[in-house]
């Protein structure tokens, strides 16, 4: 008689990564709109972007009532030289319990156990999941112990997830995930995630790249039939991530490989209907996708400056409205650039509810402007040139400074 695979079980509250092509966590890209066009798409699960813990430690919950979104947010304290007249709150996490909650996975930068259940604790209400990221490379993560440097730390890594699994994962009844990336040789990928597979975790995420690899450089395959195959022993699920352009393409690596799912990254920053299989029509264009994008972007009073870095991304360079977009001060100049009538109304509302117009300067550029026009007054000439050369400045938007890509942790 055969025995049936053994399956970590998943929580009352939890979801099964198995069978699943889902979103993978990406700064700026991953924020809410974002994640709601990826599900509209086809996505079966979406990733927030990396939150670190000690930034929601603090936080205030607050529902709004126009997008009835849940927000976290805290004041800033650092950067002001008068704190005192800070009064606008910075949104730490923002989700919408109502379209998203039961597919998405808030993913946690953290260092420490204490720190990583205090901060998981605020968010399991509503999420399906909490996924460890133990794969960043950049400095801002493993200088803090967070990130790819936990992955040196493996004990360290499984008392994290350990405290995950007891303290919040049984408590709320979801799963406790960790997404990581190769190590230097097989034998140490290998021990390391039998080790993480011992901790209760529900589903491992390996980023088929070593710490040191940048994005341009291939993914590499050759392990995971490997830990596809440790994961299946241990009963967890395992998602592949890297260099997977589609669903279809995914669902093909899914049964080349042996693993129970894939996840789409760069790929889908690009176009989400990247989770559109061939049957469904496959990949819509671009001016459909970002209409639909600005829709949901409104509806939520997506924050200005990252419904601008994603519209950098949706929309190609080549394309000639393109240096409009990433010049414009507000969604009202976005919705005239894009010549969408029907939503410059609402367009308005939000300009005004965030603070935004088509004439908001900022302090620098309107003390640059009264500089300059002092400078033109006082009869010389270096007023007059550099009032005519700043015209041919672009802004750094333009010049891709803040609209570089970017990728899956």
């Amino acid at each position: 008689m055969n025995s049936s695979p053994k399956r970590v079980p998943i929580p009352r509250n939890g979801v099964d990564y198995r069978g699943k092509v889902v979103l993978a966590p990406m700064v700026r890209s991953g924020e809410l709109p974002s994640r709601l066009l990826a599900l509209k798409y086809g996505a079966d699960l979406v990733w927030g972007p990396e939150t670190i813990d000690k930034s929601m430690i603090g936080t205030t919950k607050r529902i709004d009532p126009t997008s009835s979104t849940i927000d976290y947010t805290r004041t800033p304290s650092n950067g002001s030289r008068n704190p005192a007249s800070v009064t606008k709150e910075s949104n730490i996490y923002r989700l919408h319990p109502g379209l998203e909650s039961s597919h998405l996975i808030f993913q946690i930068g953290t260092s420490s156990p204490s720190t990583a259940v205090e901060a998981a604790r605020l968010v399991a209400p509503h999420v399906a999941g909490i996924d460890v990221n133990a794969g960043c490379p950049k400095p801002f993560s493993t200088s803090g112990g967070m990130g790819a440097a936990l992955l040196q730390k493996p004990d360290h890594l499984a008392s994290i997830l350990s405290a995950l699994v007891t303290e919040v994962g049984q408590v709320f009844k979801i799963g406790i995930s960790v997404k990581i990336r190769l190590l230097e040789t097989a034998e140490k990928t290998e021990a390391l995630v039998r080790k993480l597979c011992s901790t209760g975790i529900t589903g491992l995420t390996v980023h088929c790249r070593t710490t040191p690899m940048r994005p341009r450089e291939r993914a590499i395959r050759d392990q995971l039939w490997m830990i596809g195959n440790i994961c299946k022993n241990e009963g967890v699920a395992c998602v592949m991530n890297g260099d997977v352009r589609n669903k279809d393409e995914a669902l093909q690596l899914i049964q080349e490989f042996g693993v129970d799912g894939a996840m789409i990254a760069t790929a889908a920053e690009a176009n989400p209907s990247s989770f559109r299989t061939s049957e469904e029509g496959g990949l819509l264009p671009w001016r459909e996708v970002v209409q639909e994008y600005i829709r949901i972007a409104l509806e939520v009073d997506n924050k200005w400056g990252n419904t601008k870095f994603t519209l950098g991304q949706l929309i190609p360079g080549k394309a000639e409205v393109y240096r409009r977009i990433t010049g414009s001060r507000s969604y009202t100049d976005v919705c005239e650039a894009l010549d969408l009538p029907e939503l410059s109304g609402q367009a308005k509302e939000v300009d005004e509810r965030l603070g935004i117009s088509q004439t908001h300067e900022s302090p620098a550029v309107k003390k640059a402007k009264i500089g300059n026009k002092n400078a033109q007054a006082a009869g010389g000439r270096t007023g007059i040139e550099r009032s005519w050369g700043s015209e041919t400045r672009h802004a750094l938007s333009e010049r891709g400074v803040g609209l570089l890509t970017t990728m899956a942790m």
